[in-house]
């Protein structure tokens, strides 16, 4: 056992991240994204049964964000004629602040066939069982100062 670690975060996954290194990302995967097959020549975790809020404000207490680069946290913009709303967008938006000093502007957006090439060069994707439309996230890892 050890203390201080946030209990979702299971040893698998506190082993990826340790291994990651500075400027590596992970991408935090809903229940909707093809995480496998994007994920072919990454680690892909299964967190089935887990939503990405809660899993995000663990993991950002133990990773850092990259501070060398302006967004180190990307998300995958609604398609042009989807009435999607967003509304975890904002709760994401409120856990980064809360561990970044940039607060919003550490998170950019991109097209979403734009997002699945980036996925592709992650070294790893968690793979969580959220409902919510939209809410895949890329993390990208920083240093320890």
């Amino acid at each position: 056992m050890l203390k201080n670690i946030p209990k979702i975060l299971s040893p698998q996954l506190l082993k990826v991240l340790c291994e990651m290194g500075h400027s590596d990302t992970i991408v935090i995967a809903d229940g909707n994204f093809p995480s496998e097959n994007i994920g072919k020549n990454c680690i892909v975790i299964r967190y089935d049964g887990h939503s990405i809020p809660n899993l995000l404000d663990a993991i950002l207490k133990v990773f850092p964000l990259d501070t060398y680069t302006d967004s180190p946290v990307t998300l995958m913009e609604v398609m042009k004629g989807d009435n999607t709303k967003t509304p975890i967008w904002d709760e994401y938006t409120d856990i980064v602040c809360k561990y970044d000093e940039r607060k919003e502007s550490t998170i950019k957006q991109i097209d979403r066939f734009d997002f699945y090439e980036e996925a592709k060069k992650a070294y790893a994707i968690i793979a969580t069982g959220e409902e919510a439309l939209y809410a895949n996230i890329i993390l990208q890892k920083g240093v320890v100062n």
